[in-house]
């Protein structure tokens, strides 16, 4: 096998992850994840500022600290921290390691970039064969630009086993162990529906390691001694994560995620397999960013009575001084009847304006919410000082022939090696929806919240949010799988009702997954809800009180899938 760690799962992540995966246990490869859709934005304005930046600066830090090490103990790193500057942060990782006195050997991969002029950024998502040619030719740290997430741990497999293109089970095997592994701790214990049954509440997962074998099935693990907890749920939590349905596209191959099993194999070890691949599509996806215009928010707090009226008049006033246009309005009903202390009584009134004119979103609106301060509704107060505008991005995806793109890797000495596209790749297909709603509500029921039966994991792709639910046992996903539509769905979240939903059955992982369209509009950059990203909209699901039957076990069983 070889065993691929992980240190990072975003741009911001914890510091220290590389040290303390290096030091933790073996390893043969660490991978480091620092791309988002608002990432490749942040790093587009940095560029902008300076065009030899555009790529994470903190991973250099952090690789200060532990590159000798890595050397010493012949672990390769693997990384996509080149953002929109791959070569820059190679060379840039060169210069580091002369400094050091370290004899690193440095590949890069690059030809992500799509110029258009109409844009701030244009990435096409390339595969891992660049990476696997980095490191087959001597590469001892591969940086590259926007690859897939997974592709930063199919690649050294590829590099290992020698896979080609048409091992497509063994790729979408090792596609699902990336897929695992891209968000760092949020398989082995973080952000985690069931956290405090964990062994140290949640307080400290450590980083995962996938242990790929040859024939691409995959042991999830983590290092002895590090908190949280590899189990067949936090596994299960990780692979509903930001997907859509069962055939996960990849540039390299779809992986049928409706094939995955996963078993226990130990404390804190988890078996994948089972994966099945079918060829890749003829496209790839490209991420584009753009400048949206302006933004500005000011909170009011609304206290004790007449709280809808104090909102209207709000409302008609901040219209009237700067206009309705590009005005939203927000009310969070976060007050209690009959409260003791003013934040308990109190309401929050978000206003925002997104607009092209900087000037009008900048302190011409904020100054005009101010002014209402002693001009307005009884207590009125805000959150918020005056402020000026500031610039938000608008991601949106669109797609390539796969052979428009030039894919190179540039091997350490400086040898620059074409990545032919895949010869063979199939038309997208998008799998069919389920409607559910086969169980009927004979049995005896009694009021509780749904999280007594199912855990939850959602977040954001683009303008559009995955909602994943599974449930804790077999019984209770029969329940879930024919209780759980889309019309119920609307009915526990009224904000997806005027939403396209499309649902989608996992009966292996015992799991429904929704992709609600539009309900983050422009993307994170762009959105002014309360939860920019919908990480909570699961947890939100998951709170709300429903008729639940009366004799489902609330308690987890130990495997899924096929090992069931």
């Amino acid at each position: 096998m070889i065993r691929i760690g992980n240190a990072s799962g975003f741009y911001g992540d914890r510091f220290t992850a590389w040290r303390e995966m290096l030091d933790g246990g073996e390893l043969d490869v660490l991978t480091g994840d620092y791309l988002a859709e608002l990432t490749m934005l942040i790093l587009a304005r940095d560029r902008l500022r300076d065009p030899d930046l555009g790529y994470a600066k903190t991973f250099l830090r952090q690789l200060e600290t532990c590159l000798g090490t890595a050397l010493d103990r012949g672990v390769r790193i693997v990384t996509n921290a080149g953002g929109l500057n791959p070569a820059g942060l190679a060379a840039a990782v060169d210069a580091l390691a002369t400094r050091l006195g370290l004899p690193a050997k440095v590949g890069y991969v690059e030809g992500d970039t799509i110029q258009r002029a109409d844009a701030l950024s244009a990435n096409a998502y390339l595969g891992a064969f660049g990476i696997a040619a980095c490191l087959d030719g001597g590469a001892d740290v591969v940086v590259t630009g926007r690859v897939t997430d997974a592709s930063l741990v199919v690649g050294p497999a590829i590099a290992r086993y020698g896979w080609s293109r048409d091992d497509l089970d063994r790729l979408a095997g090792a596609t699902v162990a990336g897929h695992l592994l891209e968000c760092g701790a949020q398989v082995t214990g973080g952000n985690f529906s069931f956290f405090t049954e964990l062994p140290d509440g949640g307080h400290r997962p450590g980083f995962p390691v996938a242990e790929v074998h040859a024939d691409g099935s995959t042991v999830l693990t983590k290092h002895a001694g590090t908190g949280g907890a590899v189990t067949v749920e936090t596994v299960t939590a990780q692979l509903l994560y930001e997907i859509g349905g069962p055939g996960y596209l990849g540039p390299d191959v779809v992986t049928r995620l409706d094939t995955v099993a996963l078993s226990p194999d130990g404390p804190d070890r988890v078996r994948v397999s089972g994966v099945r691949g079918t060829p890749p599509p003829p496209t790839l996806k490209v991420g584009v960013n753009n400048l949206g215009g302006f933004r500005n928010s000011m909170t009011f707090v609304l206290c004790g009575l007449d709280v809808e009226a104090k909102a209207a008049l709000v409302r008609g006033q901040v219209e009237e001084a700067v206009g309705a246009d590009g005005l939203e309005f927000t009310l969070a009903r976060t007050d209690h009847p009959d409260a003791a202390d003013t934040e308990s009584a109190s309401a929050l009134l978000h206003v925002h304006l997104r607009h092209g004119d900087k000037a009008r979103a900048g302190r011409a609106f904020s100054a005009a919410a101010v002014e209402l301060a002693l001009a307005s509704y009884p207590g009125c107060t805000l959150t918020t000082l005056p402020g000026d505008a500031t610039p938000y991005g608008v991601f949106t995806a669109d797609e390539v022939p796969q052979e428009a793109v030039a894919h190179v890797a540039v091997l350490p000495g400086g040898e620059r090696m074409s990545i032919a596209p895949p010869s063979r790749t199939a038309p997208t297909t998008e799998d069919e929806t389920t409607a559910g709603g086969d169980v009927t509500a004979d049995g005896p029921t009694r009021r509780g919240v749904l999280g007594e039966l199912v855990g939850a994991r959602s977040g954001d792709k683009g303008g559009d949010v995955n909602l994943g639910v599974w449930a804790r046992n077999d019984a209770a996903y029969a329940w879930l799988r024919g209780w759980l539509t889309v019309a119920r769905l609307a009915e526990l979240l009224p904000e997806t009702a005027p939403l396209s939903v499309r649902r989608y059955e996992l009966p292996n992982l015992r799991a429904v997954n929704f992709v609600i369209e539009g309900l983050l509009g422009a993307g994170v950059a762009a959105s002014t809800r309360f939860d920019p990203q919908a990480k909570a909209l699961g947890e939100l699901l998951r709170a709300r009180i429903v008729d639940l039957p009366a004799d489902v076990p609330t308690a987890a069983t130990a495997t899924t899938g096929a090992a069931r």
